[in-house]
C-alpha cells in the first residue's frame, strides 16, 4: 500500500508531494526520471520488505509505481512461469507487461492503481482494479499530464480551478460522479479501466477492463446448494490470500454483522493469534457485545475501540479535508476514528467493504426483487404520488412507516429520480432549492443510468449494479481508502476478490433478497460459521448521530459556516432556502435536514480549507 505520483511535461516539488500524502507512504520515498517523464513513489512497506523499493525496474525497457497489492502473484507466477529477482508482487506486474503487454489484467486478484513507463515505446500504461479500490487521478491538458493518489497532493503539484458544472452531481450524489472531479481537467480513472498515455504526443486512449454489468447479464444455474458451496470456497481462498500477502501481522474489523463475522472465522483458520477490533459510541447503539460472542468463540485477540466524538468539532476540518473534495457521507468521522485506534495494534486490517452490494445487504433493495420500479408505468407512479401527498414525512428512518412512505416516494417518480430517492436521497423532493444552471446537470449520469434501467436485467441486478458502479466507488471505497491511508494503515476486502465479483452477480436473484431477508445466502452461510444470535441481525454499519451532531455539538458549525457572507453554496443552492432549514422553518424531517446542511458543510469546509 502506497502513494504514487508523476507526469510528463511537468516539474513538481517531491517534498510538496510528501507533504500532502507522507502518510500514504511513511517507510520509503524514492524518485525517477527519464527524459520528460517523473515518477515519485512513497512506500509503506507491507510485502517483500527488503526487495519491493520502488520505482521498480526490469532492465533498461520498463519503471513501475504501484499502489496496492497483487495477492495471487506468487499463484501467477508459476502459471506462467515467471522469473524474476524478488518476491515482489511489483515484479511481477513488470514480468507480466513484458509477457503480455497490457492484456494481463484479467488474471489479477488485487487491489491496485499503477502505472508503467514503456520506455521502448515512450508510452505510460495505467491501470486500475475492478472495484476501484485504489485510487487514480490525473490532469490533462494539451501541455501536460499530471497525476497522483490523492487530490490533495494533485492539487499541491499543479494548479487547479474549480470546475462548477460538477457540484450538482455531488448536491443530488453526495459525492462526485464516477470520474468527475471539482476541477476542471482533472479525472478520476474509473474502476476496470486502464490508459495508454503517448509521452510525446500526450494523446490518452482508454479502455475498460473489466465491467461488472457483464457479469450481471450472464445466467447462473447453481442451486443454493451449490452456490452456498462455492461462496464458501472463494471467501476462504480470498481471506488465505489476503492474509499470507502480508510480511506483517493482518487483524480485522470486527462488528455486530455477518459479513465481518464470517470473514473473521475463516481469518482465525489461518492466523491462531487474529486480533480484532469492534467499535462501540458512546450514547448510540452497542453492538460491542454481539462482536464479543464471535471473538470468545474463536478465540481472537479482541480489542474494543471506544469511541467518544469529545474531539469531533476539533477534528472535523481535519478529517473532511483529508479527502480533497467534499463528501457528504458522515460515517467518514467515525471510520477515521477506528482506523486510528486500530493503528495502533495492526497495519493491515480486514474489512466487510463490497459484501452489501454483491449479496443484496440493503434494505432499500427489498422492494426492487419483487418490483422493477425502473420500468415506466404511469398508473403506479400517479397511484403513489396520490399515497405519498397524504402521508406525513417520518421521523424514525428505521420505522417501517418510513419504509412504506420511501417506497411511495420511489414509485411515485421516474427515470433517474427513482435511483437518487433509493441511494442518496438527499435534495430529493426538494430540488427546486437548487439554482438552475441552464443547462442538464444530470446528462452525464442519465447515459450511465439509462443503459442498464432499460436493460433486460431485472430491478434487483439493475439497482446493485448501480450501486456497484456509483455508490461503492465514488463513496463508501473512497470513505475507507481515505480513513485507513490518513492513518497509515492498509484495509483489504475479501469480498471484492476477483473470484466473487466474477460469481456472485449473476446468481438467482432469490439467494440475495428472499422475501424480505436481506443477503440470503449469506445468512445461510452464517448458520456454519456465526452464534445464532447473530444471524438475522439487521444492517447497521456506523450508526452516526448526525441529527445530533447538526443540532448540538457541531451547531455553532454549522451555522458559522452557511450563514457566511462568503458561503460557497450559495453558487449552487438558494441562500433563504439554506437559512430557512437552519432556523428550522421547513417541514422537512429531522433526519433529512441534517443530511442536507451536512453535505452543505462538507463542501464549504473543502472550499475553505482545501481549495482556497
Amino acid at each position: 500500500m502506497c502513494g504514487i505520483a508523476g507526469s510528463i511535461n511537468s516539474d513538481f516539488s517531491y517534498q510538496d508531494v510528501i507533504k500532502t500524502m507522507g502518510h500514504r507512504g511513511p517507510n520509503e520515498q524514492n524518485g525517477y526520471t527519464d527524459r520528460n517523464v517523473i515518477f515519485f513513489h512513497l512506500r509503506l512497506s507491507i510485502l517483500d520488505i527488503a526487495g519491493g523499493k520502488q520505482p521498480m525496474h526490469l532492465g533498461n525497457k520498463y519503471t513501475i509505481i504501484f499502489n496496492g497489492e497483487i495477492y495471487n502473484h506468487s499463484e501467477v507466477r508459476k502459471q506462467f512461469n515467471l522469473t524474476g529477482y524478488t518476491s515482489s508482487d511489483t515484479e511481477t506486474l513488470l514480468l507480466l507487461y513484458e509477457r503480455f503487454g497490457t492484456q494481463f489484467l484479467e488474471y489479477l486478484d488485487g487491489m491496485f492503481a499503477f502505472v508503467i513507463h514503456d520506455k521502448i515505446k515512450n508510452k505510460l500504461f495505467i491501470a486500475r482494479d475492478r472495484s476501484g479500490k485504489k485510487p487514480f487521478y490525473y490532469y490533462h491538458n494539451e501541455d501536460k499530464f499530471v497525476f497522483a493518489s490523492e487530490l490533495n497532493c494533485l492539487k499541491s503539484m499543479v494548479p487547479l480551478e474549480i470546475n462548477s458544472e460538477n457540484f450538482y452531481h455531488y448536491l443530488r450524489l453526495g459525492t462526485f460522479y464516477r470520474q468527475f472531479t471539482p476541477y476542471k481537467n482533472v479525472t478520476e480513472l474509473i474502476a476496470g479501466s486502464f490508459l495508454v498515455v503517448d509521452c510525446e504526443s500526450l494523446s490518452i486512449t482508454q479502455t475498460r477492463w473489466w465491467n461488472i454489468n457483464d457479469f450481471y447479464r450472464k445466467q447462473s444455474n447453481d442451486s443454493i446448494e451449490e452456490a452456498l458451496q462455492k461462496t464458501d470456497d472463494y471467501l476462504h481462498t480470498a481471506v488465505k490470500r489476503r492474509i499470507e500477502s502480508s510480511d506483517l501481522e493482518v487483524g480485522c474489523f470486527l462488528s455486530a454483522g455477518i459479513d465481518s463475522g464470517i470473514i473473521t472465522s475463516i481469518a482465525r483458520e489461518y492466523n491462531n493469534k487474529l486480533k480484532t477490533f469492534t467499535v462501540s459510541f458512546v450514547g448510540e447503539y452497542n453492538e460491542a457485545p454481539l462482536a464479543k460472542l464471535v471473538a470468545e468463540k474463536y478465540k481472537t485477540q479482541h480489542t474494543e475501540i471506544k469511541i467518544l466524538f469529545s474531539s469531533l468539532k476539533t477534528d472535523l476540518e481535519k478529517i473532511l479535508s483529508n479527502y480533497g473534495e467534499p463528501i457528504s457521507d458522515g460515517s467518514v468521522i467515525p471510520s477515521y476514528y477506528v482506523s486510528k485506534e486500530a493503528k495502533k495494534h495492526v497495519t493491515v486490517v480486514l474489512n466487510g467493504d463490497g459484501a452489501d452490494e454483491l449479496f443484496g445487504g440493503y434494505r432499500r433493495y427489498v422492494p426492487f426483487a419483487g418490483y422493477d420500479f425502473f420500468k415506466k408505468n404511469f398508473l403506479v407512479k400517479k397511484g403513489a404520488s396520490f399515497f405519498k401527498s397524504t402521508m406525513p414525512q417520518p421521523e424514525n428512518k428505521r420505522s417501517t412507516y418510513n419504509y412504506l412512505y420511501r417506497l411511495a416516494s420511489l414509485a411515485s417518480k421516474s427515470s433517474l429520480e427513482i435511483y437518487l430517492s433509493a441511494g442518496a436521497d438527499i435534495f430529493e423532493d426538494y430540488e427546486d432549492a437548487i439554482l438552475k444552471p441552464g443547462f442538464d446537470y444530470l446528462q452525464p449520469i442519465k447515459n450511465d443510468f439509462d443503459s442498464i434501467a432499460d436493460s433486460n436485467l431485472s430491478g434487483l441486478k439493475k439497482i446493485m449494479n448501480l450501486d456497484f458502479d456509483v455508490i461503492l466507488f465514488s463513496d463508501f471505497l473512497v470513505k475507507m481508502d481515505i480513513a485507513t491511508m490518513a492513518n497509515s494503515q492498509e484495509g483489504r476486502s475479501p469480498f471484492l476478490s476477483k473470484e466473487l465479483l466474477e460469481y456472485v452477480p449473476p446468481l438467482n436473484d432469490s439467494y440475495k433478497i428472499k422475501g424480505k431477508t436481506t443477503k440470503y445466502i449469506l445468512r445461510k452461510l452464517a448458520v456454519k460459521y456465526l452464534p445464532p444470535t447473530l444471524i438475522n441481525q439487521p444492517k447497521r454499519g456506523f450508526e452516526i448521530p448526525l441529527k445530533n451532531w447538526v443540532d448540538n455539538e457541531l451547531k455553532e458549525t454549522v451555522f458559522d459556516y452557511l450563514t457566511s457572507p462568503q458561503c460557497f453554496y450559495k453558487n449552487f443552492v438558494k441562500q433563504n432556502f439554506v437559512h430557512d432549514l437552519l432556523s428550522k422553518k421547513i417541514n422537512i424531517s429531522g433526519e433529512k435536514r441534517a443530511k442536507i446542511l451536512w453535505t452543505l458543510l462538507s463542501m464549504e469546509i473543502w472550499y475553505k480549507k482545501v481549495y482556497k
